[in-house]
């Protein structure tokens, strides 16, 4: 048996050498894996020495050589193929064992400069992959050192099963074609939609299932240059019970509706739409204002901040059942306090500004994907266009802006209510707009008098307007752009309603 091996993380490597050793397995190997070996004692034959041939090009070329390629692309079990072989001298390559140079670690250094990516473009090793998994049914294609115990336990029982060699096939494509759909990325203009489009994920968790307990469920963290994951899964769960394919979707969705603003933020979200939302001089008061916002919905729902949990805020929240709570970090008097409820999952940020950018996001549909840039500009209120009799005062614009960030987190057609800062209701995801607003005011009851309102879209009719000064609703922020505006704006006149056009709407389907 002969094994060719040539890695750049080199974990676990020396003892895996060994073991193919003491199998009687000849060794074949490139300079850095090879010197690993030397170093060890392991014997190990040189990629030149089968080759007859030098590295060369800076080790651009090494094992691109029909001995090489030769030996792990024939059939064994075509006699043709082994008679081009014979009369090549070619020894024939069972096992592979490769990992690829560290694209996405190199790309993301800041410093890194476009040549010294390219040198990181691996090219041998992805060849050496894909042949040995083509010919999975005669060479064992490795590329995981996790793999490298089992492999050695079922080599020392003297065959490995068809189905193995095929899984392991799968796993070097899957690994290749990740690595190139990083490389992709990063050679790729980000104003261009390519013809063809790859993007891969790397498995972060194992979930016991999707959104229902009979669909079989995992969470991928997109590979881009860079290589680090960013949002929800980059954090640390750090105590609780294990992540449901639904608790991470609506850690997502909390963490996304607080991650652009810049003081002390909180939501709380059901079902992906928020039911309470707040900005506050601390956490503590922004959970409070949060929380009072819709408590009966908040029962079992998922809590983001912006900022580290404290103790105040953490005590605040021991007294209900929340699932999981998402910070950049918590105080040890709140780790201490929150860590006493078993089932809560407490999820880490590393910093404030993980998954602030994405370079596009994509929703499958059947048969494919839908792929489109990120809804994660910031809007300045003070390009929004004022179209009533009267304006809105100070107090009202800065609801206004709360009212407009926090109805970006809402399925549309979406309506927030806001006063103070904080969320009173919501109207979501109905098929008409007046609806989510009678549902906005409904949530809010009393409350709704005096404050203002935040519609991701326009409004089609004057009703919706309507029903919002019926309640006392003093403002509003819409988009503009209907054929009826002057009909909605004429109806905000006659309610003494102020009312801004953004320009800009946030539909969220």
């Amino acid at each position: 048996m002969r094994a060719l091996l040539s890695v750049y993380d080199k974990t676990g490597l020396v003892e895996f050498a060994r073991g193919l050793h003491a199998l009687g397995c000849e060794i074949v190997s490139t300079g850095g894996t090879k010197a690993a070996l030397t170093e060890a004692g392991v014997p190990a034959v040189s990629v030149s020495e089968v080759t007859g041939f030098p590295e060369m090009l800076d080790g651009r070329v090494k094992t691109l050589h029909p001995r090489i390629h030769g030996g792990i692309l024939a059939r064994r079990d075509l006699p043709e193929h082994l008679t081009a072989l014979s009369s090549h001298d070619i020894t024939p390559i069972d096992l592979v064992v490769v990992n690829l140079y560290p694209f996405e670690a190199t790309v993301a250094k800041a410093e890194t400069t476009l040549a010294e990516a390219v040198e990181q473009i691996d090219i041998g090793g992805p060849a050496m992959l894909r042949a040995s998994a083509k010919n999975f049914a005669h060479v064992l294609p490795v590329c995981d050192p996790a793999d490298y115990g089992a492999i050695l336990e079922r080599l020392a029982e003297g065959s490995i099963a068809a189905d193995e060699r095929r899984r392991l096939a799968a796993k070097a494509f899957a690994h290749t074609a990740a690595y190139d759909a990083a490389v992709s990325a990063y050679l790729r203009d980000d104003d261009a939609w390519p013809t063809e489009l790859a993007f891969a994920g790397r498995k972060m968790h194992d979930l016991r299932y999707g959104e229902n307990p009979h669909q079989r469920a995992a969470a991928y963290a997109q590979i881009v240059p860079g290589g680090a994951p960013i949002g929800v899964l980059a954090a640390t769960q750090l105590a609780g019970k294990e992540l449901s394919y639904n608790n991470l979707l609506d850690a997502d969705a909390a963490w996304s509706a607080i991650r652009r603003l810049d003081r002390a933020a909180v939501s709380i979200i059901k079902h992906a739409i928020p039911c309470g939302m707040a900005v506050r001089e601390d956490a503590a008061a922004a959970f409070a204002a949060a929380l009072a916002g819709d408590p009966v919905s908040a029962f079992g729902g998922i809590v983001a901040c912006n900022v580290p949990v404290t103790g105040a805020m953490a005590a605040a929240i021991t007294d209900r059942f929340f699932e999981v709570i998402v910070a950049p970090g918590f105080d040890a008097e709140a780790r201490e306090a929150l860590g006493k409820k078993r089932a809560l999952r407490l999820l880490e940020m590393p910093t404030i500004a993980a998954g602030m950018t994405r370079p596009w996001e994509a929703r499958p549909v059947i048969g494919g994907f839908l792929v489109q840039e990120p809804d994660d500009q910031r809007d300045d209120p003070s390009t929004w266009k004022v179209v009533t009799q009267r304006a809105p005062t100070a107090a009202e614009l800065a609801d206004l802006a709360f009212a407009w960030e926090a109805v970006r987190a809402v399925k549309s057609n979406g309506i927030t209510l806001v006063r103070d800062r904080a969320l009173l209701g919501v109207g979501s995801g109905q098929p008409n707009r007046v609806e989510s607003v009678r549902i906005a005011l409904r949530v809010a009851g009393d409350r709704a008098a005096g404050s203002v309102l935040g519609s991701d879209a326009f409004f089609p009719f004057a009703d919706g307007v309507e029903e919002a000064a019926a309640a006392g609703i003093t403002a509003i922020a819409q988009p503009g752009g209907s054929v009826r505006d002057e009909e909605v704006i004429a109806a905000a006149d006659a309610a003494g309603i102020a009312m801004v056009l953004t320009g800009r709407r946030h539909f969220r389907h």
